[in-house]
C-alpha cells in the first residue's frame, strides 16, 4: 500500500497559479466535499475563513506557519494534497500508518501518520470528525522525535505496548 503520486509544480511547468487552481480543485473533490469518512463519520473541513476565495483548510494543507496572516507556501505539503485523503481513507488497514491522541489544550486530537513523513490531524466532534491538518514531518526534525515520543508513550498507556 502506497500514497499517489506527487503532485509537482513542474507539471505544470511552474505556473504556480495554475498549479494552486488544481490543488485546489483535487482538495475541494477529494477532501471537502468528496464524502470522506474517517471510523464511520463524515470529515469535515473548515471553510471559514475563506482566503482569496478558497476555504481555510486549503490553506492548512499547504501552507506552513504559526501566524495566520503570515503563512507561506509550502511546497511539500502541496505536493501530498493527495496524501489527505488516501492516509484517512487506509489508516485502519495499511501498516504504515500509525493512529494515536494527543492533547493540546483542551483539545484531544487523532494524529495519523504514514511512516515518519506524512501527519493527519484530526478533531472528535459530535457527529463528525474535523480536519485540522496535514503535514510533512522530517525524520531528522526534533518535532519529530517528540511525535515519536508521544504516540510511543499513548500506546504504551492505552495498548501496554510500543507502536
Amino acid at each position: 500500500m502506497t500514497p499517489p503520486d506527487l503532485l509537482l509544480l513542474e507539471d505544470f511547468n511552474g505556473d504556480w497559479n495554475t498549479y494552486v487552481d488544481e490543488l485546489y480543485r483535487i482538495f475541494m473533490t477529494e477532501v471537502a466535499l468528496g464524502g470522506l469518512r474517517f471510523r464511520n463519520r463524515k470529515v469535515n473541513c473548515r471553510r471559514k475563513e475563506e482566503t482569496f476565495g478558497r476555504w481555510a483548510s486549503f490553506w492548512h494543507l499547504t501552507q506552513h506557519g504559526p501566524v495566520e496572516e503570515d503563512r507561506l507556501p509550502d511546497l511539500r505539503r502541496c505536493e501530498r494534497i493527495r496524501w489527505v485523503r488516501w492516509t484517512i481513507e487506509n489508516a485502519l488497514a495499511c501498516p504504515h500508518i500509525d493512529e494515536w491522541q494527543n492533547r493540546r489544550g483542551d483539545e484531544t486530537s487523532t494524529l495519523l501518520r504514514y511512516r515518519e513523513e506524512y501527519l493527519v490531524v484530526l478533531a472528535e466532534r459530535k457527529n463528525y470528525w474535523l480536519l485540522k491538518t496535514a503535514y510533512c514531518t522530517d525524520p531528522s526534525h526534533r518535532g519529530t522525535s517528540r511525535l515519536r515520543r508521544e504516540r510511543d508513550d499513548w500506546f504504551r498507556e492505552n495498548t501496554g505496548q510500543k507502536s
